[in-house]
């Protein structure tokens, strides 16, 4: 076996957000704060969502579903960040380091098909409300979140499996706290062409998702204008608001950081990616709870429950 390909036996150096041992404690002590609220939030999500039954429609099911798939997105890298921190190690297996990018893609994925959901749900509970229920079917609504998962897992396994096929030479540092396919094909020294059109094309796979919530909006906000006195449609506008900051802060980040050429990929891009898997989970179940009525009344429900009994 040649030295360069002994990849699956050999470790990888995870530098950090960035590099700087000083700064490096500081992300340490956020991440400490960033995780358990990330926990505790969404966890309280998808309770509210489950016990009130005033929420037991498809909006909410597929915010229930999201604040799920927040928890997971989390957990792929923050622990294992935190657990390096404080053992005073950046290593990581091969096989770890290729587990963490497989569910970051697939996570990420399902996350963005998952707003696209949300966001047709809205635009089919605005333009066409005397269908609603029946466009917007328990079946249907399974079968959304079901094919967000599929497509998700879909477009991780091939670069996945592609980056298990390539070789590492001697330069394994990661230039993120977590394993990412960006810095892992800047290390190595196999012919990566291939690898960086199929990156490409999951960045098209991404973006269809962006491009569905573009056209529920334009729907929306279309209907909005004709009938701007009617006060169901205007209550049911409203509940856009909190969808919107979450689309806004998940693309706005991801766009910055994938959208680009490799080439101009370095350490300092890991702070990027600080705001899309670890804050905007954090914030999502905020959003939602502060900006909505029925959720703060279903938090509240469950709160007075939890302590009375």
């Amino acid at each position: 076996m040649r030295k360069e390909n002994q990849s699956s036996i050999l470790d990888f150096v995870l530098l950090g957000v960035t590099g700087q041992r000083e700064q490096e404690d500081i992300f340490f002590i956020l991440f400490l704060f960033i995780y358990p609220t990330t926990l505790i939030g969404n966890l309280l999500i998808i309770l509210a969502i489950r016990f009130d039954t005033r929420l037991h429609n498809p909006m909410y099911f597929f915010l229930a579903n999201l604040s799920l798939v927040d928890i997971f997105f989390s957990s792929v890298t923050i622990p294992k960040m935190l657990a390096n921190h404080f053992l005073g190690s950046k290593a990581i297996s091969f096989g770890g380091c290729l587990a963490q990018m497989y569910f970051m893609i697939a996570l990420g994925n399902t996350d963005s098909y998952i707003l696209a959901a949300m966001a047709y749900d809205r635009a089919v509970a605005i333009s066409r409300p005397l269908h609603y229920t029946t466009i917007m079917s328990p079946r249907a609504c399974v079968l959304l979140v079901v094919g967000s998962w599929v497509i998700g897992n879909s477009n991780a396994f091939p670069h996945t499996l592609l980056t298990a096929r390539l070789s590492f030479c001697s330069n394994r540092e990661v230039a993120n706290f977590y394993c990412d396919i960006t810095p892992l094909l800047k290390l190595s020294c196999s012919d990566i062409q291939f690898n960086v059109k199929m990156m490409y094309l999951g960045v098209g796979v991404f973006s269809v998702p962006l491009l569905c919530i573009i056209i529920s909006y334009i729907r929306v906000f279309s209907t909005v204008l004709k009938v701007p006195s009617t006060n169901g449609v205007l209550k049911a506008f409203s509940t856009c608001g909190s969808h919107l900051t979450v689309v806004s802060l998940y693309y706005g980040t991801v766009m910055g950081m994938y959208f680009r050429p490799l080439t101009s990929y370095s350490l300092k891009d890991a702070v990027i990616t600080v705001m899309y898997m670890a804050v905007t989970p954090m914030l999502n179940p905020f959003i939602y709870s502060l900006r909505n009525r029925d959720m703060k009344a279903a938090l509240r429900k469950l709160f007075t429950k939890r302590i009375s009994s």
